[in-house]
């Protein structure tokens, strides 16, 4: 029998859980709204928040799976990649924990526990499958061998899906966090507006030119019409929203064929989606793919896919010593 306390600290969510034998028994997530009001997250507002929330996320998620902090085996934790400063807070915070209790340190790669999400639930992905993991920092396609054998054959070689979501609401005078802003907006229009579609080779992907077309788009009606934005949100949103998606899956479906996978998963923030998640569906079944959807509270940052694949990491006596340090940059793949 194992227990597994998870710590996801990568951005502005501190985030404890806790896994028994597999199943995820908490998942606590404490949102930061300091960031609001700048449009976007600060890092070191970001650290400061994290110090404060740490120890209080993790005691509510200790009491919620109804243990106590001595039966907890092991301890993962978010090593990278993210915010440095974030980052350490979760580091420091799992060492000491560590440390004090004499149990063993488990290092988690974030994107590794998006894709290892899928797995806390049924019905699980079999080995070999891709997964489209969108983030607000990342746009990868990844090929899953095994729960720790990942190959990136895909990715975006500028801006991620995510923040080309956020950077487009700030466009619209949308508050921020933007990309559900959009996607509620999108349910009530029509994407009658063309935007560009991005011609990069191969797997990978590209949002900067895009970001630019919705700019200069924005800049050209309005001064036509004041009143433009106002008028025309939904059917702006509705549009933007159609063309990332059209980009994500037109990659994920060369992807899927080339490589000849029929299991296709999605992860990461922008999974959460409504609009990604139907067109996966409609696409799925064109191509007879078996496709796996998170739920939605693992699609944002949160420790309870820290803590599957720390579970599954336990299992292969896969620590770390109290030497370890975090990374801001980690590859999916190593």
């Amino acid at each position: 029998m194992a227990t597994i306390l998870g710590i996801e600290s990568s951005c502005d969510e501190t985030s404890a859980s806790i896994c028994i034998d597999g199943e995820i028994r908490s998942n606590i997530i404490s949102n930061q709204t300091v960031h609001e009001k700048f449009g976007g997250v600060i890092p070191e507002l970001a650290s400061r928040a994290h110090q404060q929330n740490i120890i209080p996320t993790v005691s509510e998620a200790i009491r919620v799976a109804k243990i106590h902090k001595n039966e907890i085996d092991a301890i993962a934790f978010t090593r990278g990649p993210g915010l440095l400063g974030s980052l350490l807070v979760g580091t420091s915070f799992a060492k000491a924990f560590a440390l004090a209790r004499n149990i063993p340190l488990i290092e988690v790669n974030h994107m590794q526990g998006h894709i290892l999400a899928h797995f806390i639930e049924d019905p699980k992905p079999k080995f070999p499958f891709l997964c489209l993991t969108v983030s607000g920092g990342h746009t990868q396609i990844v090929l899953v061998k095994n729960y720790f054998d990942m190959e990136l054959v895909g990715q975006t070689i500028d801006d991620a899906a995510g923040e080309a979501f956020d950077k487009t609401a700030k466009i619209l005078n949308l508050p921020y966090p933007g990309g559900p802003l959009i996607d509620k907006l999108a349910k009530e229009g029509n994407p009658r507006f063309k935007f560009p579609e991005p011609q990069i080779k191969d797997f990978d992907f590209s949002f900067s030119g895009l970001k630019t077309a919705i700019l200069y788009f924005v800049q050209q009606n309005t001064k036509e019409n004041p009143n433009f934005l106002q008028e025309n949100i939904n059917d702006i949103c509705a549009s933007v929203q159609d063309r990332i998606i059209s980009i994500l899956l037109k990659k994920l479906k060369l992807a899927a064929n080339q490589l000849e996978i029929v299991d296709v998963a999605i992860a990461g923030g922008v999974s959460a989606n409504s609009g990604l998640r139907s067109a996966l569906v409609s696409l799925a079944e064109q191509e007879h793919w078996n496709v796996y959807i998170p739920k939605f509270e693992y699609c944002t940052d949160n420790a309870a896919m820290i803590a599957i694949a720390g579970y599954y990491k336990y299992l292969n006596n896969d620590f770390v010593s109290q030497e370890i340090a975090p990374l801001a940059r980690w590859s999916v793949s190593n």
